[in-house]
């Protein structure tokens, strides 16, 4: 009854919105090829985070085969690209996980490492996803999200 609630809510105040305007934002110094790191909406002010990768602000590939250390990073990355917009973890209300040959021996591994970022009285919505890979083979995991704060 809940997320019937919440679909017709955001439903509605996306009707409400005659014009909706976009924020484009790229929180660590360079711009990315092919896809923005944060997209802001005005209407209702909703924000897009692309999947989030285990690299440095450098760019770098970190923690190569540990994907503990590859989830901390990509929650760090989200965090990043949360404040950028004005958000923070408690305003995510949706994550994609993506996780390369996955196995259900690696949800405690996830699972930790994700409650220390997201609000343990009102997680978001997650959908988990086993991959055959993802964009570099020594990428284990990808994590998108979706936030909503106040205008």
């Amino acid at each position: 009854m809940k997320q019937l609630f919440f679909i017709i809510m955001i439903g509605l105040i996306m009707q409400a919105c005659n014009t909706v305007k976009k924020e484009f934002i790229n929180p660590f110094g360079s711009k990315p090829p092919g896809y923005t790191h944060v997209v802001v909406s005005d209407c209702a002010k909703t924000i897009f985070i692309s999947g989030q990768v285990p690299v440095n602000e450098k760019g770098e590939l970190v923690h190569k085969n540990d994907l503990a250390g590859q989830t901390r990073q990509v929650f760090e990355n989200l965090k990043t690209a949360l404040q950028a917009a004005g958000a923070t973890f408690d305003d995510v209300v949706k994550i994609g996980v993506y996780i390369k040959d996955y196995t259900p021996a690696q949800l405690p591994v996830f699972r930790d490492i994700r409650n220390e970022y997201v609000s343990k009285d009102n997680p978001p919505a997650s959908t988990l996803v086993g991959v055959q890979s993802l964009y570099n083979a020594d990428v284990m995991i990808e994590i998108d999200a979706t936030a909503i704060i106040a205008k």
